[in-house]
Formats: C-alpha cells, structure tokens, sequence
C-alpha cells in the first residue's frame, strides 16, 4: 500500500468528516480553515474539494464557496441498491469469462490477507483491489467502466461502512463466499451473494451513518 500524497490525506480526512457527520449537510467548508488544519497550501486542498465535488460529498459555486451535500440515508440505499446489481453482474461474468491467471490474482490477494490485523485504511485498499479484480475479470470493457464509475461515486460511503462494529471481518467473510462460488463456476450463487454483500454495506452505512448522527 502506497503512502498517500496530500491532496488524498486532505479528501480522505474530509470525506470521513462528511459521512460521519461532523461536517453536516449545507454546512460551509473554509479552503483557508482546511489548509490551517494540514498545513497545506491552498493548491492540494482545491485539488481535494473538486475530487470531493465528483464524488458528490461537495458541491462548489462560484463565489459562494464550497457546501457539504446533503444525502439522506434513503438516497444512498438507492444509490448501493444500484451498485448491488452492477456488481451481481460483473461477479456472475467473471464467474465464466476470468482467466486462471485472473482467478489465482483473485484468489492470492483474499488468501494473503488477514482482516484481524487490518485496520480501516489498509482493508479498504483490499477491498478496492478485490472488487476491481472482478470487474476486470468480466471482460466487458463497457460494464468494468461503469461499476469503477459507481465505485469512485460511492467510495468515501463504502469506506464509511467498515467502521461500524465487526464489518471488516463480515465483509472478508462474504468475499470468502463469493469466491468459492466463483473458483468453482456457480455464477448465478455468486451473483447472489455479492448483491447481499452490496447490501449489508449500505445496512451498515445506514447504522453507522445513525450511530454518528446520535453521538
């Protein structure tokens, strides 16, 4: 895992803030306050809020400054409801179009890691690589270009959901499942499993994004 440059410690920092709810809704972003906080210039920190702005955590308008986007938890149930089934499809493609050099990438990555010893930032990296492998995996150019899409859009809230209690060892459990279906071609059980690990994510979410909201 690569050390991150700046410009993603200041987005990753905010878009934490954002799902957890310390930064609310509507609420203004300071570029200057944010540049203080890191001791940054002012270049990295546009560079994040307009990283930020395509995943649509930010909204930016000219000479009214930058505004956390207000989601509400049914608006990202949709969205990851969306998400459960461009990933079914590209689980149930990959499932008959990876070649054996695609499955043992797979296969070795999910093997060499252990979930015990993994905190946020690391296994979201894992996680990132696990589903990229399988949309390369289905072979269709135009379905890989779509969920990588969906997941850049989604990514600040996927990352989000690990830190409700247990996911990160329920997660690696549920890409165990799919895994198996898939080395041994049920891709119609894979497909099935990975829209319910689509969607314990967003159930997850929703409870930490609750939990945050309470505290």
């Amino acid at each position: 895992m690569t050390q991150p440059t700046l410009t993603e410690t200041i987005r990753q920092v905010l878009a934490d803030d954002i799902t957890a709810g310390r930064l609310a809704p509507g609420g203004e972003i300071d570029e200057s306050a944010v540049a203080e906080r890191f001791g940054a210039s002012r270049t990295p920190v546009r560079e994040a809020l307009r990283e930020l702005a395509s995943a649509g955590l930010v909204e930016i308008t000219p000479r009214r400054g930058v505004r956390v986007t207000a989601v509400s938890i049914e608006q990202l149930g949709e969205w990851f409801e969306l998400m459960a089934e461009t990933e079914a499809m590209c689980a149930r493609l990959a499932t008959f179009r990876m070649t054996p050099a695609e499955r043992f990438a797979l296969q070795s990555l999910h093997a060499d890691f252990d979930p015990a010893a993994a905190g946020l930032d690391v296994y979201d990296d894992y996680n990132r690589r696990f589903h990229s492998l399988l949309y390369q995996g289905t072979h269709n150019g135009v379905l890989a270009t779509h969920a990588a899409a969906m997941r850049l859009r989604l990514a600040p809230y996927r990352r989000a959901q690990f830190r409700e209690e247990q996911r990160i060892g329920h997660s690696h459990e549920e890409h165990a499942a799919i895994l198996e279906r898939l080395l041994r071609g049920a891709g119609e059980e894979a497909a099935q499993l990975m829209r319910g690990h689509m969607l314990s994510a967003s159930a997850a979410l929703a409870q930490y994004m609750r939990r945050a909201k309470e505290g």
